[in-house]
Formats: C-alpha cells, structure tokens, sequence
C-alpha cells in the first residue's frame, strides 16, 4: 500500500501551510493584543480563532509530513491516521475554547457593568484580517484545485470561515461605537458559536473515519462509474470504502469473462487500480479482485478439488480413454459450483479427420459424466 503523496501534492500542502500559519500567527498575535488594549472581547475571541486556524495550519503540515512517509513494519497501512488522532484532538481544544469565550461573553451580558468599551482603533486590525483571511482563502483554494486534494480545500474554507468570524466582530464593533454595548459581546457569543461549529466538523470526521465509515454516494457511483470504463470489466459488486487520513481505500470485486487467461485478469486488475487513483482525488490503496462469475449469486465453489486431485478423479474416468490422460494442456475452470474442463490434444491424435475429432471428444465428454464434480469438457486439437 504506497502512502506517498506525489511531489507536487506535497508542495503545495507544505507551502500552504506554512504561508497560512505565518499570517495566522501575525493575525492572532494582533488581535488578541489589539483587543486588550483597546477593550474588545470580540476582537480577542476573534484572535482565539486565528489561533485555531494556526492549529489547522499546524495540523494540515503535521498530516502533509506524515502522508509523505512510506508504511513501515509498525505501520503497514501507511501513518494517515495519526492525522485522524490529532483532528479529534484539536476538535476537543477548540470545544473547551468555545465554552470559555461564550461563558465570559454571556456573563458579562447578564452584568452590565462589565461590558468593555472598544476604542475607535479597534476596528483597524479586524479590516486587516477580513482582507488578508480572504485572499488566503482564494490563494489556498486554487493550490487545492491544482493537486485535487480535500484536505487543503477544507482548510481554504477554515480562512474563509475566519473572514466571516471578523465580518461578524466589525459588525459588533460598529454597533458598540455606536452606543450599543453589548453588541461586542454578543459578537463574542456568536464567534465563540462559530469556533464550536468547527470543532465539532472536525471531531465528527474523525470519529467517523475511526469507525470506518465509507465514501460519500456521490464519491462510491463516481469509483463505479470508473471502474466500469476499463476494458473487459463486466460488473463490479462487493464495493467497499473507508477513510484514512486524508486519503481512501477501496476494495472491490470484478467482474470479467471467465474464460480469460490469468495474467489478462491480472491486467485487467491493474488497469482498474491506477484508473481510480488517478481519477478519483482521494484514492490510494486499491484491492480488487477479479470474479469469473458473480459470487453473491453463483452456487459456492468452495470444496471443490484443486489441480492434483481433479486431474487424479480425471484419470480415473479416463481409464479406458488413453488419449485424455496424453493431453499436452488441461486448463480447469470453476464455475457455477463445478469445474469446467479445456483438453488440448497432439492432433496426430485425430490427424485431419474432423468426423474423428468429434468421436474422441463424444467419448471423453461421456465418460467424464459419471463424476458430477466435472460439468463439461471441451476438446481441442494442435
């Protein structure tokens, strides 16, 4: 299972994350700052976000370096899940941050006495922020688009929710200046909502990639309509997902002709595995497995005998037609609950004499009826 993330990927999600965690660290050093100085609770609970967003940064880079790594002995599937842990994680931070700004928010709106009163200058580094957070979001999301990876679209949405957050605190400002109070607090209350919203986004993706939830409908008729573009597949069935970091497996079984050889199916196999890591964003581990027939339909094949018990039954019906155990190929087909058999014959065996060829074959098909393991047999000359 190759975890690797392509080279272009990696950039583009180290380079994010490090710009955006720059301005995020600049942009919540300011506002908290800013809030104190000039009494603002929403600007600080507005710089609290930034904060968050920092995690995100560190979070996003955290996953880009441990995505990057090959799996080891300790970790066959790859270390995408230490992503997932570190999600859950942050998600709790950022619970317990939302519970203490809207508790001190909401007790100060209760206490009027207590209400701040913003000075004018407050206003500055909020406007900074609205402007900055929205053209990281524009920034962010086009790098996503490039490489195709969720992972960064969903932290170019955390800048946008962070702009909206300092729209919101301009709005609270505004209205204080303007001689409504505990307009700033209620700003707080509603970032401190805001910032609860987002953990709780993040903590419910992780528990469910913990409990290995699958793809979208959307994402898993998107992976069949795939699968089925690639000559020689038949039918898909038995479709399974489920997430790991950033990144999804898939584990499907594929239909194609019972009749093809071996190494056609393992192509076939192939093909399908680099179409879907290709074409859907997300994908990198892919098991299929290739079906002669629809197992959830066709009668069981299990117990059948394998290639040196069948070819000793085979022998033993052919005991009194010497040419069926001179055979330079025997080829065995299970299907539908018993084994097709494909007998390649020397063809000094009927010479050119067609009417003769069809005699052997009469004799060998009927002699191997007596063995209802044995469905039919198919006799070729060359």
């Amino acid at each position: 299972m190759n975890q690797r993330l392509n080279p272009e990927r990696a950039a583009a999600v180290s380079r994010t994350a490090v710009v955006g965690g720059l301005w995020d660290l600049i942009l919540s050093a300011m506002k908290i700052t800013a809030g104190l100085a000039w009494h603002s609770q929403a600007l600080v609970a507005d710089g609290i976000h930034s904060v968050s967003d920092l995690l995100s940064d560190a979070l996003v880079w955290f996953a880009g370096r441990h995505a990057a790594q090959a799996p080891d002995q300790r970790h066959p599937y790859g270390h995408a899940r230490f992503e997932t842990v570190a999600t859950l994680a942050l998600g709790a931070l950022l619970t317990a941050v939302a519970v203490g700004i809207a508790w001190d928010a909401g007790t100060r709106l209760f206490s009027p006495q207590d209400l701040l009163h913003p000075a004018p200058l407050a206003v500055v580094p909020v406007i900074i922020s609205i402007l900055v957070k929205e053209l990281l979001y524009w920034w962010t999301l086009g790098y996503a688009r490039r490489v195709r990876s969720e992972m960064l679209r969903a932290n170019a949405w955390h800048h946008r929710s962070d702009a909206v957050s300092s729209i919101v605190v301009l709005v609270g400002l505004a209205g204080t200046l303007a001689g409504l109070p505990y307009l700033d607090a209620l700003a707080a209350v509603v970032v401190a909502v805001m910032i609860a919203k987002i953990a709780w986004d993040l903590a419910w993706g992780a528990i469910q990639e913990l409990v290995d939830t699958g793809l979208e409908d959307s994402r898993l008729e998107e992976i069949r309509e795939t699968i089925r573009s690639v000559g020689g597949v038949r039918d898909i069935h038995m479709l399974r997902t489920r997430r790991h970091g950033g990144a999804a497996a898939v584990d499907v079984h594929v239909l194609v002709d019972p009749r093809v050889s071996v190494s056609e199916g393992h192509m076939i196999s192939l093909l399908v595995e680099q179409r879907l890591k290709q074409q859907i964003d997300e994908v990198e581990d892919v098991t299929v497995h290739i079906d002669p027939e629809d197992d959830e339909k066709a009668p069981p094949c299990l117990g059948l005998p394998l290639r040196a018990a069948a070819l000793a039954r085979l022998a033993r019906v052919w005991q009194q037609e010497p040419l069926g155990q001179h055979a330079y190929r025997t080829v065995l087909h299970y299907l539908n609950g018993h084994i097709d058999v494909e007998l390649y014959l020397p063809l000094a065996a009927c010479g050119t004499d067609a009417g003769e060829a069809k005699i052997i074959g009469d004799r060998l098909r009927s002699a191997v009826r007596v063995d209802p393991v044995f469905h039919g047999v198919s006799v070729y000359f060359g």
